[in-house]
């Protein structure tokens, strides 16, 4: 008994590290969710780049997870899941808000920062507001008197890229006479099952004028394939960088319809090794990658997408996608997974491709002079508009624009164990 007590009334250390907590916004965008934070309430050492941030985020999202479940944290199991966001005061006047997207890998103890996430830009204007990080007069100028609604233009600085992006928030004045952000509403999104308020987003110049949206030279290359378990060693591809470099090939090229779901995909081994393949060489040719090998830490970019022309299908939530309502279909993976639905920045990728003549998209979706394009993807389909030109020989993206809508889902504190990070 003496032993015992001597325990008990031990002054040792504890052997456990307390949690810490930090504020945080739980969001959806788009067709994705993600864990939001203000940067300035991040813990001191994780307010720049580098290991802290990192294991601090990884921990937050529950990643590396063995089990694919990520049960210990904010993720959900999915690339669509697997996000984080952090927002700052922007830098400049020309611009309201920074937004720095990394996307956590689930299995991997890695976030890759080298792209945005489409889907979640939706979000960051909204969330700006609420973090009181857009100036106040700027969204009450943006009421009209009468009607107490309006939009107001968030200009967002994406740091992973170095773009510009405007997102066009609905906001109101509720009873109290205060401006708040209006997020329910009757925008349907495939994708997301409850309707929500419509936000536009406008990607601006979402290449660079010194760039080339076709970093080949080409609209369509000859895609050498040798070595990745197709039939053949080539198969024609359209490679480009807008949005979030892409590899856009024919479905019939890889054996597909162009209507395929997550379960015709995700559950075979053997073909998501084959195409992580694919992808890996379609990096080298963008470019992207010296070497396969390097894809293996780089599995945010470049993104894969196949593609047909329009035909009816059955969407994964049952819905009926008829021919006659879609110009084209396509299907992407991310993150090694077939999406659910698309990522936002492939959707750009989609609207640049199918917006110029003579590309793999463009002649998908009818080879004539388009301005829009209703695609078909996995959970329904998605307009998006473009308007691309070519500049002294060189193909320039002015503006790509698309329709999503966000939602708060919790305002809290995220915790963590103070050793994680």
């Amino acid at each position: 008994m003496a032993q015992t007590n001597s325990r008990i009334n031990s002054k040792s250390k504890p052997s456990f590290a307390p949690q810490l907590s930090v504020p945080a916004t739980y969001m959806r965008g788009g067709t994705s969710k993600g864990t939001f934070f203000k940067l300035s309430d991040l813990p001191e050492r994780c307010q720049v780049a580098g290991e802290s941030r990192d294991k601090f985020l990884l921990r937050v999202i529950g990643s590396p997870d063995p089990y694919g479940k990520q049960i210990d944290g904010l993720g959900n199991g999915s690339s669509s899941t697997s996000k984080t966001v952090i927002l700052s005061p922007a830098n400049d006047d020309s611009h309201d808000v920074n937004y720095l997207f990394g996307q956590v890998n689930i299995a991997k103890p890695m976030i890759d920062w080298a792209g945005n996430c489409g889907n979640l830009t939706a979000a960051v204007g909204a969330c700006a507001i609420n973090m009181g990080l857009v100036a106040a007069d700027k969204i009450a100028n943006s009421i009209d008197d009468n009607t107490k609604i309006g939009i107001c233009e968030v200009r967002i600085w994406q740091e992973n890229i170095g773009k510009t992006i405007i997102a066009h928030v609905p906001v109101y004045k509720d009873a109290n006479d205060k401006v708040q952000v209006q997020e329910t509403g009757d925008f349907e999104l495939d994708g997301v099952t409850f309707p929500a308020a419509e936000v536009k987003i406008e990607f601006i110049d979402p290449v660079d004028a010194t760039s080339d949206m076709f970093p080949t030279g080409n609209l369509v290359d000859d895609f050498d394939v040798t070595g990745c378990g197709l039939n053949t060693d080539s198969i024609k591809a359209t490679f480009i960088s807008a949005g979030i470099p892409t590899i856009f090939m024919k479905a019939e090229d890889l054996g597909f319809t162009g209507t395929e779901l997550q379960g015709d995909i995700n559950s075979d081994s053997e073909l998501l090794t084959k195409l992580e393949k694919i992808r890996a060489a379609g990096g080298v040719a963008m470019g992207l990658f010296k070497d396969v090998s390097e894809a293996q830490t780089s599995q945010h970019i470049p993104k894969l997408a196949w593609l047909g022309n329009a035909q009816s299908y059955t969407a994964s939530s049952g819905k009926s996608v008829d021919a006659g309502e879609i110009d084209l279909v396509v299907r992407a993976m991310s993150m090694g997974q077939l999406h659910h639905a698309m990522m936002g920045t492939a959707a750009v990728a989609i609207a640049a491709a199918a917006t110029t003549q003579g590309t793999l998209v463009n002649e998908a979706a009818g080879g004539d002079e388009l301005t829009e394009v209703r695609f078909g993807h996995p959970s329904g389909t998605l307009l998006v508009g473009g308007k691309t030109e070519l500049v002294d020989g060189r193909w320039q993206a002015k503006k790509v624009s698309m329709s999503r809508s966000a939602r708060r889902i919790m305002v809290g504190e995220v915790f963590v164990p103070a050793d994680a990070f």
